[in-house]
């Protein structure tokens, strides 16, 4: 079995990426999986913080992290498997050091877009408070926006942070960087090139039809409808809800369009 592991920001693709690699039998995906905090509980167990520490030498320690992966996914017959997680992208090392071989899928897009797609969830939801917000009702799109970027906390932030690290660091060969406007706007080119750097065979997938949801996580955290997909792979135009002031803030934040590496189809 081979692993690749999607990672990048939230709103970005994720999901319909999983959606459309879940089409090809000999693929699994999915939504966010507990798979790191399995890993970042054994991190800590295995750790000197641990009075048997000294038990764990290096290749045990790897050998059990590999399991944990491996062992998760023991029951899928696919032949290769993307673990979702936003935070694989803080954990670049030990991914290389457990299966040198992975990529990590990065799903992008333009961090004010990102702010707008929860905007549009929660006016969608407007009889439903959500756990993003500490189940808050009195909160503003600015409040809001400063939860989410928090670089410790937030949704945005903490990945955005991490996704940076590993974008400039020495191991930023093995991501490949999926642009949300690009995924929807010519799905079969972006396919192609993901296929390509992960050296599988093209598949043929159906835009047409493309579904995935996950009905009792998203109302267990107060958002239907975070990880719906249906239908047909468009690009779409909605209501605009967030300022212009705060769109023009975080325009400089898309750092990944200032590719090292110029190349129209993925960085690596």
């Amino acid at each position: 079995m081979k692993y690749h592991f999607i990672s990048g920001l939230p709103r970005s693709g994720s999901t319909l990426l999983s959606a459309i690699l879940r089409q090809n039998p000999r693929f699994h995906a999915g939504m966010t999986s507990p798979v790191t905090m399995l890993v970042n509980a054994l991190l800590r167990q295995m750790s000197a913080q641990n009075e048997f520490s000294c038990c764990f030498g290096e290749d045990r320690r790897r050998d059990i992290l590999r399991s944990v992966v491996s062992g998760y996914y023991a029951e899928s017959k696919a032949e290769v498997v993307f673990d979702t997680n936003r935070t694989w992208t803080g954990k670049m090392a030990l991914l290389s050091e457990l299966f040198p071989e992975a990529k990590v899928i990065c799903c992008v897009r333009d961090v004010g877009m990102i702010l707008e797609s929860i905007e549009r969830l929660l006016r969608r939801n407007p009889l439903q408070t959500s756990r993003l917000f500490d189940f808050k009702p009195d909160t503003s799109v600015y409040s809001r926006k400063d939860v989410l970027m928090n670089p410790e906390t937030g949704m945005i932030g903490v990945p955005w942070g991490m996704l940076r690290e590993a974008w400039y660091g020495p191991l930023a060969s093995s991501l490949v960087i999926v642009e949300y406007d690009r995924l929807v706007a010519q799905p079969g080119a972006m396919m192609r090139a993901i296929y390509q750097a992960i050296g599988e065979p093209e598949f043929a997938h159906n835009f047409e039809d493309v579904n995935y949801d996950e009905p009792e996580f998203d109302a267990a955290i107060g958002m239907p409808g975070l990880h719906r997909v249906s239908g047909p792979v468009r690009a779409s135009t909605y209501p605009g809800s967030v300022p212009p002031d705060l769109l023009a803030l975080y325009e400089p934040a898309n750092f990944w369009r200032e590719s090292k590496v110029q190349s129209e189809e993925f960085h690596g």
